[in-house]
């Protein structure tokens, strides 16, 4: 038992240079798991606004859902993105981790993950609207709160560098 609350320990205070290996675990069972991603398209990049059905309704956001019990994070991209827009994506690499905490206290983990490839054409199957939108202007949407860091980021070029094909 001693040994099993030291691991605990040692990961759970070694944040900062946590391996990919660990990085891969499940967070505490509070947090959803989430993926979400970047499909670029020249210049531009697609959002997605929810239904007024949907939880936070009309809420903008990047295409993606929520990692299923033993799913991996690419998987679950991939699956989410035939789900909700038809295509077969190739899956990049990842752009940002963010977890973010809602006033509810209930908190998301979101990983995001570049998509510069896909077969098939976009269509529309769950969204209230799709559009490609310049960086410049994914400000002037209505984002996910939980978004807003990483909107902020492509907006002002922080992490453009990685966008790049």
């Amino acid at each position: 038992m001693n040994r099993e609350k030291d691991q605990t320990r040692a990961t759970q205070g070694d944040r900062g240079s946590e391996s990919p290996r660990r990085s891969q675990r499940a967070p505490s069972p509070s947090v959803k798991r989430v993926v979400a991603a970047l499909i670029f398209k020249d210049d531009q990049i697609l959002v997605c606004q929810r239904t007024r059905h949907q939880t936070m309704p009309l809420k903008w956001e990047f295409p993606g859902g929520k990692i299923e019990e033993g799913e991996q994070p690419l998987d679950a991209l991939h699956r989410e993105l035939n789900e909700e827009l038809g295509i077969d994506a190739t899956i990049g690499e990842e752009v940002a981790r963010i977890r973010h905490e809602y006033k509810n206290g209930s908190a998301v983990e979101l990983r995001f993950y570049a998509v510069r490839e896909y077969k098939g054409e976009i269509e529309n199957r769950i969204f209230k609207d799709m559009r490609w939108a310049q960086r410049s202007e994914l400000p002037s949407f209505d984002f996910l709160e939980a978004d807003l860091q990483l909107v902020r980021e492509l907006a002002e070029g922080k992490i453009a560098s990685n966008m790049k094909a």
